[in-house]
């Protein structure tokens, strides 16, 4: 990996002061300059936001691996091949003590997207040589993140003009209700959801990696970005009964609102103006989210919504690969006007 290829940001967030889980508002931002963006100081340069998947942050894309190449690597070659337009990648921190943020607003964990969209674009492109604007901007991002990716491009269409996501959260019946006989026998095990809290909110790595375990995690993180309440003594409300596994249908439903998938019926100009929407998702995905990409697929088929999906023969996991697809595709979009 070039050596100036990464310049870090850190900053003060007032969006992220007295966060509910006390997590920090000093953040640091990744930034990936392009091969030759110090050797022509008048080029200005199109950028994406590539955001995280769950239990991660921004850095976790640079993480080296034997045969693999990191997205600043990939980034590199697709550029020096001529696949990629050169595009300044931008890889914010939004994790959170339960894991993640899923980049929306919520009161049980802060308000991560105005984060994003108030806080961290204006003050990060700022330092660089961006097209900052909408038709010069996208975001991006895998699992947690690829669902991120989609819900702030509908949300904020004045903001971005392309979007692509990597094996995504969506088709909730599929990808969450599964974890429920698992986080319901966690919950138990550690004595309750109040105990349970202390062990996922301890400064520590939680000690516990059973596959029960991370299906509460899980489940616990989502129901506090999608079913936030002040007025529960967690902040949040499940949407099952943690005894017997039952489903609690208006909770549930409120989870249900922020499924891309309905979601996409609201959003109709949104989708319709971005200059590209992109999406893919493994066949053999260990948490089922080909069929909610299958679903979106058809969804926005169904309403006439320009799109590109794409299915493969791998699973969630290791899929830096998926990226040859993305980014020539994104980063061709937003330099059309430049």
């Amino acid at each position: 990996m070039r050596f100036d290829s990464i310049v870090r940001v850190a900053s003060t967030s007032l969006v992220l002061r007295e966060n509910p889980l006390g997590d920090p508002m000093e953040r640091t931002t990744a930034v990936y300059l392009p091969p030759a963006y110090n050797d022509e100081p008048n080029r200005y340069y199109p950028v994406i936001w590539v955001l995280a998947p769950f239990t991660s942050w921004g850095e976790r894309y640079f993480s080296l691996q034997a045969w693999d190449e990191n997205i600043p690597q990939r980034m590199d070659r697709l550029i020096s091949t001529g696949q990629a337009e050169p595009a300044i990648l931008i890889f914010p921190d939004c994790f959170t003590r339960l894991g993640g943020s899923q980049y929306v607003n919520s009161s049980a964990v802060g308000d991560y997207e105005d984060y994003i969209i108030d806080d961290l674009i204006p003050k990060v492109e700022g330092q660089f040589r961006t097209l900052n604007d909408r038709d010069h901007r996208g975001v991006m991002g895998y699992s947690s993140g690829g669902y991120g990716a989609l819900v702030l491009s509908m949300r904020h269409s004045d903001t971005f003009g392309a979007a692509a996501c990597h094996s995504g959260d969506m088709g909730f019946e599929w990808c969450y209700l599964p974890d429920i006989p698992g986080a319901v026998r966690a919950i138990e095990q550690a004595g309750g959801l109040d105990a349970l809290l202390n062990n996922i909110r301890a400064l520590t790595r939680p000690r516990d990696k059973s596959r029960d375990f991370f299906a509460a995690l899980n489940l616990v993180a989502m129901s506090a970005c999608y079913s936030p309440n002040p007025g529960s003594p967690f902040g949040f409300d499940l949407p099952f009964d943690s005894y017997s596994g039952e489903i609690i249908p208006d909770v549930w439903q409120r989870w249900l609102e922020g499924d891309p998938i309905r979601m996409a019926a609201g959003h109709v100009p949104a989708l319709r103006d971005l200059t590209a929407l992109y999406f893919d998702c493994g066949l053999r995905d260990e948490y089922n989210l080909f069929l909610g990409a299958r679903q979106f697929h058809r969804k926005l088929t169904e309403l006439e919504i320009a799109h590109q999906y794409e299915e493969h023969d791998g699973g969630h996991h290791h899929i830096n690969w998926r990226y040859d697809q993305s980014l020539p595709l994104i980063t061709r979009a937003l330099s059309a006007n430049t």
